[in-house]
Order: structure tokens, then sequence, then C-alpha cells
């Protein structure tokens, strides 16, 4: 397939561009600084602005699908603002180059722990990731009122750590996967390799899942 990445030198989006690599797609990394990504025969680095609708249009016009992994950078202080302004601007850039097959990866504050009760809303939410959190819920809630494009949102389990590509792991939907009483866990690259599974072969279309172990 040819698909265009938004966010490929991020933590998840590196280890979604070399998944893509290895299963023999070609990828156009869509980044803002494209000397930091590996060369590769399938790999074009592309840099282009996320907050621009008509630069996201023209990079990934001609793609089968988008994986979108945007993310404004944890360290920035209106990052809410930040990931809404993205995000409204990739659907957008997306919609306009008339790529039908969108993947945004989100964060696990918008899983449900409780009826009625979602992670980022309970007393124990990490105050340093709250905001962007925040963001990413927002970003959810405008990607479900989205009716013109075969959308998946991704939300990793509480714990996405460096590690191993195992390939083996459990599939959930709204609510929160948890190992008994602690929370579930997964690699970034066993997350990338449930994210290329559900490009090569969609079970979510307009749906939102998580991952964990």
């Amino acid at each position: 397939m040819k698909l265009a990445l938004i966010g490929a030198s991020g933590f998840v989006g590196s280890a979604l561009l070399q998944e893509a690599l290895e299963r023999g797609h070609q990828v156009t990394a869509i980044v803002q600084h494209p000397e930091k990504l590996p060369s590769h025969p399938n790999l074009t680095a592309l840099k282009a602005d996320a907050y621009q609708p008509d630069a996201v249009a023209t990079a990934v016009a001609g793609h089968d699908a988008v994986l979108d992994a945007f993310n404004p950078g944890w360290g920035k202080e209106n990052i809410r603002e930040l990931f809404l302004q993205g995000t409204r601007s990739i659907f957008a850039g997306v919609k306009q180059a008339g790529v039908k097959r969108l993947l945004v990866v989100g964060g696990a504050g918008s899983l449900y722990v409780a009826p009625g009760v979602q992670l980022i809303d309970t007393p124990h939410f990490p105050a340093e990731w709250k905001e962007g959190a925040e963001g990413a819920r927002q970003a959810l809630e405008l990607i479900r009122a989205e009716t013109g494009l075969d959308w998946t949102f991704v939300s990793p389990p509480a714990l996405l750590e460096p590690g191993e590509r195992t390939g083996r792991f459990r599939l959930g939907g709204d609510e929160l996967l948890m190992n008994g009483d602690h929370p579930a866990n997964i690699s970034v690259a066993d997350l990338a390799v449930a994210i290329l599974d559900e490009i090569e072969q969609p079970k979510h279309i307009q749906k939102r899942f998580t991952v964990g172990y």
C-alpha cells in the first residue's frame, strides 16, 4: 500500500514507520525534520506543516491511507489547543485530498474505567499529562462526528513503553484494558503491529479500539 504517515519521527510514529517498511509498504513520512529519518528505498521523507490543511492535502494526495501520529510535543503549555488545531487541519487536509482511510493515534485518557467515567477524570491521572490527554479526548469527539472518512481511532493502553515486538496482544473497545488490578501495558512496537494489522485488514471502521497485553 501507499501510506502517508504524519509524525513519523515521534515515539509512536517511528515505530509505525519501521513496521510499515518491514511489511513492504511504500511510506511518505510527513515530518518537520526529514533529515532525522533513516534512508530506505520505500521511504519518501516530506516536510509539511500539519497545522496547514493545504499542506496536508498536498502531502497525502494519492495515498491509500493516512496514519496520523501527530503530537504537538508534551512540553508545550498550550498542547490542548495545538492538538485540536492540528487535528482539525489534518482532517480537513485528508478530505481535501480525497483520501478516505484515516487512522488516528490518540491517548488512553478517554478510555472508560467505569460506566460514565473516563481515565482522565480519575483522581490519580498524572497532572503533567492532563492537557495533552484532554486534547486527544476532544480529537476523538471531533472524529466521531466525521461522516466523510473511513476513520479508526486507536487508544494505547495506560502504559505504553519501549520494548520488543512480540505480535501477541489483546484488542479492546472503549474500556481500559486491565491485567488483574493493574492497567495493561504494551510495547510501542506491538502497538505498531496492531495499527498496521488494522490498516491491512480493517475491522474498526468509524470505531475506536484499544490494545494491550
